[in-house]
């Protein structure tokens, strides 16, 4: 089982990934760099960072390099027309647009008006309050979520709520205060399809910037072979793998997950995934006729 997994930023533009495993595992630390700059991808082909990338790790990774980490990137044309949500959380309170946020009109502790510049020191526009100074930082949502398989199957929920009614979804939803990642993708799954699970590893961390949402996915079992819909799920079923209705999934984060999923099963090793879900310039944050994924890097 994964332990812990860190993703760093280096200062020359590349991300090196640390990934640590449990102690009766065969591995132990492993490093590589991956440049920022997306691959292409096809596929029929995905790009594989092997050896000759030594040149791209820094002199301090050298020694305990033990693996590998493949970089692709992953593209869809599939049409789609629902915002990348979850729960019943208004889309509109996402992030519109890479770097840009949704205007703050008045003060969240005073009530008083808001101005919008540059506070010193800092290089982003704020929501600064007039009255008593405070700045308004907004942050990404953590949306936490299970990859359940059972006798060869995944268990999907059908939404009975916008966004996205009537489409096909892992269960999953905002993690809330006080809980853990793990403990928030348990609740949600409870909540949406009656079942009770035991998390078994992350999965996939999913960011997806433009509407300042973070997924992290895990693989979880059935503790008892029970499940039914929720309050905001009309109908959960569990789907072989080639049966998965991909043209009816409610959000791109969902079909990725699935995806990679399906590439680990063909492969015969389920891989721990860290990906950016971008859209197309030009294209609006609800638009699902195209999004990529890039900076995709898996165990």
């Amino acid at each position: 089982m994964l332990k812990s997994v860190q993703i760093l930023g280096s200062s020359s533009g590349f991300l090196s990934l640390i990934l640590k495993k449990s102690h009766n595992s065969c591995y132990g630390l492993s490093f590589v760099a991956v440049s920022t700059n997306p691959l292409p991808y096809s596929t029929a082909r995905r790009h594989e960072i092997v050896s000759k990338t030594d040149s791209l790790v820094s002199p301090a990774f050298l020694t305990r390099r033990t693996r590998c980490f493949r970089a692709s990137r992953v593209c869809a044309t599939r049409s789609e027309s629902n915002q990348d949500a979850t729960s019943s959380h208004p889309s509109s309170a996402a992030v519109h647009s890479a770097g840009n946020v949704r205007k703050i009109s008045f003060c969240q502790w005073c009530g008083g008006q808001t101005k919008h510049e540059v506070p010193n020191g800092e290089e982003k526009m704020r929501a600064i309050c007039t009255v008593c100074g405070k700045i308004a930082y907004q942050n990404p949502k953590m949306v936490v979520g299970c990859l359940i398989e059972h006798d060869k199957k995944i268990l999907l929920c059908k939404r009975k709520i916008e966004p996205s009614y009537g489409l096909w979804t892992l269960p999953a939803g905002y993690m809330e205060i006080g809980e853990s990642a793990a403990e928030g993708a348990i609740r949600e799954t409870w909540e949406e399809a009656r079942a009770d699970v035991e998390v078994q590893s992350p999965f996939a961390q999913l960011d997806i910037p433009r509407i300042g949402q973070i997924y992290i996915i895990f693989l979880a079992k059935l503790k008892r072979p029970h499940f039914s819909p929720g309050p905001e799920s009309s109908e959960c079923r569990l789907f072989a793998l080639d049966e998965i209705p991909f043209d009816s999934l409610a959000f791109s984060s969902i079909s990725v997950t699935l995806q990679l999923y399906i590439d680990d099963i063909r492969m015969g090793k389920l891989n721990f995934h860290y990906g950016t879900i971008n859209k197309r310039p030009g294209s609006s944050p609800s638009d699902m006729r195209a999004f990529s994924l890039d900076y995709h890097l898996q165990s």
